[in-house]
């Protein structure tokens, strides 16, 4: 690489190179700021030489099976392995880019990295204001798939606390790391981060089935009414897919399955379905009013799971750029 390149503009040659997306799947793990720059690096480069990419992917590769043998046996082990498959140098090249790198990873990122299971079973006795803190610096997936795990009183307590998180401290994330010292390692101090509020929120109710959805929102419905309504607002639910243009619709359902389509429309509403069929081409919408005719009753977890896989795939086209969602006021924001 020519001059100076910085980590972010070796990040954006290598968002460029994975592809749109793959690398809009990255770009959601990211925090805020580092999605602004290595996205205005992306917007400003104008193309990417072979031998210039190649090398930006073989250092990725380099240190990820770097962090790789650090997590299998150590610096000492990793220093191994990569001299004798890099050589010392390269090997050394690696290693201080890594640390670099680790010192300024954001809080938590080794829950990131854990299971589902154990990591709900080592909050479960937590304060609900710490797992509430947790869960807004893990993947809204997984953040999903452990709230699903916990009782449903506390799903809806920590979900109340994630929609009403601002910021969090420096000090406030030290002290929660040495209460949580024995159970979690290597878990770095971060800057004055804005993190939780409605958008993560709403991220991680958006990955949840729909049962612990409803649970949660029934019950913060009680005590924080204000909220729900502002969830509401911004909650993309498969019946929101009239509200979609015409457009959209069809670049939607381009990428739908059938069976997931007859699926979800076996327990839809008049106006949803009157709006599928009509972006539909008529051979297409007769095949769907047979299959559904022949399929006879269905469960209706079935078909909330195969509204659930539709509305996955209008958030990834949003977030790939390929349609917009508009949400509430003119001041709401997508998700």
């Amino acid at each position: 690489m020519k001059g100076k390149d910085n980590g972010t503009k070796k990040a954006a040659i290598l968002l460029i190179s994975l592809g749109p997306e793959v690398s809009s799947q990255v770009l959601r793990m990211l925090p805020d700021r580092m999605i602004q720059k290595v996205t205005y690096e992306i917007s400003n480069i104008k193309q990417v030489e072979p031998k210039e990419r190649e090398k930006v992917i073989q250092d990725f590769m380099d240190m990820a099976s770097a962090s790789e043998y650090i997590l299998d046996g150590g610096m000492d082990y990793a220093r191994d392995l990569l001299t004798k498959a890099l050589g010392t140098a390269r090997a050394s090249e690696v290693l201080e880019a890594l640390s670099h790198i680790q010192q300024k990873e954001m809080p938590f990122a080794v829950l990131r990295k854990a299971d589902a299971g154990q990591l709900a079973s080592m909050l479960i006795n937590e304060h609900p204001q710490t797992i509430a803190l947790i869960m807004c610096y893990i993947q809204p997936e997984k953040a999903a798939e452990v709230l699903s795990m916990f009782p449903n009183v506390l799903q809806a307590e920590i979900a109340e606390r994630i929609g009403v998180i601002n910021r969090a401290s420096p000090e406030v994330i030290k002290r929660i790391e040495t209460i949580l010292q024995d159970k979690f390692k290597n878990i770095s101090e971060s800057d004055n981060d804005s993190i939780g509020g409605v958008k993560t929120l709403v991220e991680i109710l958006n990955s949840v089935d729909r049962d612990t959805e409803k649970n949660i929102l029934n019950d913060l419905e009680k005590s924080q009414p204000e909220l729900v309504e502002i969830i509401k607002a911004n909650l993309f639910i498969f019946e929101d897919i009239v509200s979609l243009d015409k457009g959209s619709i069809q670049r939607v359902l381009r990428e739908v399955p059938n069976e997931d389509l007859v699926l979800a429309l076996k327990g839809a509403s008049e106006d949803v379905t009157s709006v599928i069929y009509a972006n539909l081409s008529k051979r297409a919408a007769e095949t769907i009013r047979e299959d559904m005719e022949f399929m006879g009753p269905v469960r209706l977890k079935t078909v909330e799971e195969a509204q659930h896989r539709i509305v996955g795939v209008i958030r990834r086209l949003e977030e790939a750029g390929e349609i917009i969602i508009g949400r509430g006021d003119s001041d709401s924001f997508v998700v």
